[in-house]
């Protein structure tokens, strides 16, 4: 049997990398000669976090459109014709058995040129609510993996797959994990754990209500697991220097996702489609502040799907700075909320994603694998 080729897309941020690279893991579980190529953004996260995962990677000049008028705007067309003709290059010189998007800025084009050379193609839509750019791919897909029911208002009924998000593979069971993140975090078990994560390149939003609210959490002997992202991460650190002995720890990136969530009672997050599959995953009882600087509003409807099924609770960005850390010192302190909201969220976990896609993407290929 021939070997098997696959190219992989996606990226931007981590939402749009973690389920690319699982299925890959995945692929190459099934299929151990399998040779998979990554495609990405120039510039982007894929260009290191893909590498660190053990996959080759190449770039292609490609951006977004910038919601207000800038430079860069008026060089997007000219990036997305050199994109186009690279990534029709690409395709042609590897010759894929099947191509899989999960979106991002390079997945457009990418699938466009494995659609023009009759090339098979799977999308794998994160969120509740699809993008313009999936929407007009999927009229030529093959396959569509999606996180959420009804779906079929974006795309083609026929092709849909329900099949949830694929989530990073060391988060499975982390709750037995708990003595060992506790002593990683250098936490004390006798106090309740809040871990904050604004998305992999933090929130300024989130960010500035924590820091705000420090004092509040130290009167309230709770602790804090704090990801602010890069930016932000100097100013955490000199707020968080004034309450030294409180436990409240301000991070620029979390190595130890796993230790993070077992050692948390409660997290807040973004609403970004990985961070909800994960805390349905893991049942976290969680606070949900959607980002509103994305595209069609994504965050707030895929925290939705959530909050009308009493399965998280929802900040609005805009009343962050008064509510949060109220709001998360009140869940802390009613434990039947949390109990509830982590039963309700439990139930909408989908927990073998990447093997089920993994194996729609060989079907695609016309690849034996059992």
């Amino acid at each position: 049997m021939k070997q098997l080729k696959v190219i992989i897309s996606g990226g931007g941020t981590g939402g749009h990398i973690f389920p690319a690279v699982a299925i890959a893991n995945e692929l190459k579980n099934l299929v151990p000669g399998v040779e998979i190529l990554f495609v990405g953004a120039l510039g982007k996260m894929e260009m290191e976090k893909v590498p660190a995962a053990g996959y080759r990677i190449i770039g292609v000049p490609i951006a977004g459109l910038q919601r207000k008028l800038t430079l860069s705007n008026l060089k997007l067309p000219f990036l997305v014709i050199r994109s186009l003709f690279k990534t029709r290059k690409i395709v042609s010189d590897f010759k894929p058995d099947v191509v899989v998007g999960t979106g991002g800025y390079a997945s457009g084009p990418v699938l466009r040129a494995a659609n023009s050379q009759q090339i098979p193609t799977l999308i794998q839509e994160q969120n509740s609510y699809a993008g313009i750019t999936n929407k007009l791919l999927s009229k030529k897909a093959s396959r569509i993996c999606v996180a959420y029911e009804g779906m079929e208002s974006f795309f083609p009924k026929n092709k849909i797959l329900l099949t949830g998000n694929p989530t990073r593979q060391d988060l499975a069971n982390v709750k037995e994990k708990l003595a060992e993140a506790r002593n990683f975090f250098r936490l004390d078990p006798a106090k309740k754990t809040i871990l904050v994560i604004g998305g992999s390149q933090g929130a300024r939003v989130i960010n500035e209500s924590v820091g705000a609210g420090l004092q509040m959490l130290a009167d309230n002997n709770i602790q804090l697991i704090w990801q602010t992202g890069k930016t932000y991460y100097p100013t955490a650190q000199q707020q968080v220097e004034k309450f030294a002995g409180e436990n409240l720890n301000a991070l620029d990136f979390i190595s130890r996702m796993d230790f993070a969530y077992a050692a948390a009672d409660i997290v807040v997050s973004r609403a970004g489609a990985s961070s909800v599959s994960e805390l349905c995953n893991i049942g976290m009882p969680s606070i949900l502040v959607p980002s509103p600087n994305v595209a069609e509003d994504h965050q707030t409807k895929n925290a939705m799907a959530l909050v009308n099924k009493n399965a998280a609770i929802l900040v609005k960005d805009i009343n962050a700075p008064a509510e949060l850390i109220k709001t998360a010192i009140a869940l802390l302190g009613n434990e039947n909320q949390q109990v509830s909201l982590s039963n309700n969220i439990s139930k909408l976990a989908y927990h073998n994603s990447a093997n089920v896609i993994a194996r729609e993407v060989l079907k695609l290929a016309g690849h034996s694998f059992e």
